[in-house]
């Protein structure tokens, strides 16, 4: 409930659902890819692993430009180049953290096969 009026906000627990799908999307793309890439004995997955899913970023920043030219209307050049200084700041940390997710998510992944692998 909330502090004013006593009212439900059913936001904050949309967003936490769409955070935990991002989690989980961005967990599933990484391990998928990098299962590809060991199976074509290519064993250097770290930082194709933070990039698969990183790359989301650069898609938020690609929506951010297209958003900018079809539906905002802002004129000068100050108020541009604090758009896209906010929006470069806000893609590179959706990149890190979400690149941080996939490699974290393929470590896991890595380890636990390599440890069920039995040497004689």
């Amino acid at each position: 409930s909330s502090i004013w009026l006593h009212q439900y906000y059913y936001v904050f627990g949309f967003l936490l659902l769409v955070f935990l799908i991002l989690i989980i999307t961005c967990a599933e793309i990484s391990i998928v890819l990098c299962y590809f890439q060991l199976c074509n004995e290519d064993y250097n997955w770290w930082w194709r692993a933070f990039l698969t899913s990183g790359s989301s970023g650069l898609y938020l920043f690609g929506y951010s430009i297209m958003y900018f030219h079809s539906q905002l209307e802002i004129d000068g050049f100050v108020p541009t180049l604090m758009y896209f200084t906010y929006m470069a700041v806000f893609s590179t940390l959706f990149f890190l953290v979400t690149g941080t997710i996939g490699f974290y998510s393929c470590q896991k992944f890595v380890w636990a096969i390599y440890a069920a692998i039995k040497v004689d």
